[in-house]
This record gives C-alpha cells, structure tokens and sequence, in this order.
C-alpha cells in the first residue's frame, strides 16, 4: 500500500458529478469549498495484498453474524442499548428467518498500513451504508482514463446486480420501493438510493422512488402507502433502524413488518436483523467471542479497563456516525468522564464502547481508513478515506485506488 500524487484530470468535477457523484466539494467551517472527491492523489495495492484483504473482510463478516447469533441466544440485547422487549423480540425473530429475508451489504471501516502488520476492524456498518456511489463508479471510471492498463478492488457494481438479482424470490409481489431522507442536504443518501436502484433495475426488478417523509400510513388497510396510495410491499430505505423503530410511526412499523412469507405488510431491506452488526457494542462482543483475534481491537462496554494503561482507547457512542461524537484517550490520560447531559441523535443516551487506540497510518500528513464492502456475505470492493484529524469525519476525503 502506497499514496502517490498526480494531477487531477482538467474536467475531474464535471466528470465525477455526470457519474453519479453529486457531491464532489464539502463545505468547510470558514465556508470555504474544498475537494471530497480528491484525485490529486491515490493509493497502489499489489494483488497478494488485496486479496489478503479480502480473506480478512470475509473471516470479519463470519464473525459478525456468529457474535449475532450470540446476541440473540444469549439474550444479550441490553447491551446493545436495546430495552424495549417487543423490538429485542422482533430482532430475534428476523434473525432466526434471515434466510427469507433479503439482504444487501455493509461497510468494514479497517485500519491498515501495508507495513506488514495485520488490518484492524474499527466497525462495521452493515445498515445504511454510504460512500457507495464513488466506490463502485467514478474511481473505476477514473483508473480506466488514468491507469488503462491496471485493475482496482471493485467488483461492487455487478456483485449488487447479481444480489438483486439471486434475492428476488424472496420479495412480494410489486415494485421495490426505494426510500431516502428529504433532510439529505447534500444529495449523497439521494444518489444512493438513486444508484442502488438503478442495480435492482438492471437485475430486472420493478422500482419506485419516494422519500422517507412521504411515505403514508392508510388507517382503513393498516398498511404503508406512497403517495399514489399503492401499498408498500418492500422498501430499501436508507434511514437507520434505530430512527425507523422509534419515529412517530414506529409502532405501526413495527405492527406490519413482514419477516418473510406473509407474516405482514412491508418487508424492508436492509432487514431488521442488521441492528445487531452496526452497533458498536458488536466490537465488544467480538472480543469476548474472539479475544486477541489478530483483526479486532479490544473493546468493552464497562470502561476501558486495561486500555486506559497499556494503549489507550476511543470512546464510541454505539450508535454514531460519521465520528460524531468519538473521543480519542491516550494512554495515562485523565479517565473519561460522560457529558452530563448527551444529546443529538446519535449520542445514544451515553452509551458507548470503549476500544483500543489504534491510530490511523499517517501518509504525508493524511489519516488513513480503508472502507472494505461487503456485498450479501462476499468481499466486494474498497474505498478509501483522507482526514487531517485522527478521526475520520464528515470533513473525510475520497481517494481512489488501484491494483499495480
């Protein structure tokens, strides 16, 4: 693994926003406009080293659904910050009938330097998943003007096609709908959804788009409608379960949930199951599970322990995103203390998880994180990450990669 620098292409904003990617520039605190979509650099892999990674990924991925499957048999909810038991139930039940349920993919976010040592899983978001549209198009778009003769770890496009196309018996009758949050002010959870739409579509599936807002609840049926008033048999949505389950409509999603067969109204994808793989109390699980498997870093829910002393530790809200809310504590560093009142969506009313301190590889100044996918249980693709700070942030920059 290896960053090199080169001059972006002339037209390089054009092109990638023509491809799909919407959102090529973040907007910083002082208002300034700078590159997400930065190809004023990029990152070699050789082959042996990619598909080294590869084995990781998916040995990872077996991981997450054995410690699920530990979670449900063990009836190890409240450690996830799951308490009502009527959702807890209905989890198990979805996981106990995952085979008639479709499923997508997920994210591996992993630390790793190409030094030798061995990759690091810092999570995995296996619900809503984004940074999906820049992986699977516009950097193969870009190796292939740029690097003609190279190859990338990418086979994100097609492994989604086939996904839809090998899950489609499980769905009900009708067209998928296609769900998103109208509070997406950037357009990256639209042309998600847009892309991911386009992939059922290619795999001969009927689809319909609509925003998560403007799906509607019909009294006289008691099922969920778009606004044509057509039932909503399935739905991809990009809206995470933990706001799913406790919106104001989320007694009747959970009244009509259909789990496979006919046991309801609305099947959603990504299943309910998924809850279980993109809490970050699954890091402590899996070290219990597997301690000092040499792809997990230590990680406890009841404080940092011996971390607080040897490496240090991040505290994570289970449920944050886009490093909302992580703090970083090195080694003999004052303990952490909780805010005294958490707040915000993801502040997860103060749960957290307390993993090893793994810095991220410095490459010429730049924080590294890898983003690993993982199409139903395969290893499908990567993309990779940029931040000046030692969190990886909504301030994150997208570089692409090839294989030399």
């Amino acid at each position: 693994m290896r960053r090199h620098t080169i001059e972006p292409r002339p037209d390089w904003q054009r092109t990638v926003e023509e491809q799909g990617l919407v959102y090529p520039l973040t907007r910083y605190p002082d208002d300034s406009l700078r590159p997400y979509w930065d190809e004023s650099a990029y990152y070699s892999f050789t082959l042996p080293e990619v598909e080294a990674l590869e084995d990781v990924v998916e040995e990872l991925h077996a991981m997450c659904l054995a410690a699920a499957a530990h979670i449900v048999e063990h009836d190890r909810f409240a450690d996830l910050g799951i308490t009502d038991p009527r959702l807890a139930a209905l989890i198990g039940e979805s996981w106990r009938r995952r085979a008639e349920q479709p499923f997508l993919y997920g994210r591996f976010d992993l630390r790793y330097d190409g030094a030798g040592g061995p990759a690091k899983m810092l999570e995995y978001n296996a619900d809503t998943p984004t940074s999906l549209v820049e992986a699977a198009g516009p950097q193969w778009f870009w190796m292939e003007e740029r690097f003609p003769g190279a190859d990338q770890w990418n086979s994100l496009h097609e492994r989604l096609v086939e996904a839809w196309r090998r899950q489609a018996p499980l769905l009900p009758p009708g067209p998928v709908h296609f769900a998103h949050s109208e509070a997406d002010e950037l357009g990256e959870d639209l042309m998600t959804v847009a892309y991911l739409r386009e992939t059922a579509e290619q795999a001969g599936l009927a689809t319909e788009a609509l925003p998560v807002e403007q799906i509607g609840w019909d009294r006289l049926s008691g099922r969920f409608v778009d606004e044509k008033l057509r039932f909503i048999r399935s739905c991809f949505k990009l809206y995470p379960w933990e706001w799913l389950a406790e919106d104001d409509f989320g007694p009747q999603v959970l009244d009509t949930i259909d789990l496979g067969g006919a046991s309801g109204s609305t099947l959603w994808i990504e299943p309910l199951w998924k809850m279980l793989l993109s809490n970050k109390a699954l890091l402590a699980v899996l070290w219990e599970l597997y301690p000092d498997h040499p792809n997990l870093l230590p990680a406890y829910l009841d404080g940092p322990r011996e971390l607080a002393h040897t490496t240090g530790y991040a505290v994570k809200p289970l449920l944050g995103r886009e490093g909302a809310g992580v703090t970083l504590h090195p080694a003999g560093a004052p303990p952490y203390e909780p805010p005294a009142e958490p707040g915000g969506d993801d502040a997860d009313d103060g749960r957290v998880c307390f993993q090893g301190l793994a810095p991220l590889p410095d490459f010429d100044g730049n924080r590294v994180v890898l983003g690993a996918w993982v199409v139903e249980d395969e290893a499908a693709g990567l993309g990779i990450r940029e931040s000046a700070g030692p969190v990886t942030d909504e301030y994150a920059r997208f570089l692409p990669h090839v294989i030399l």
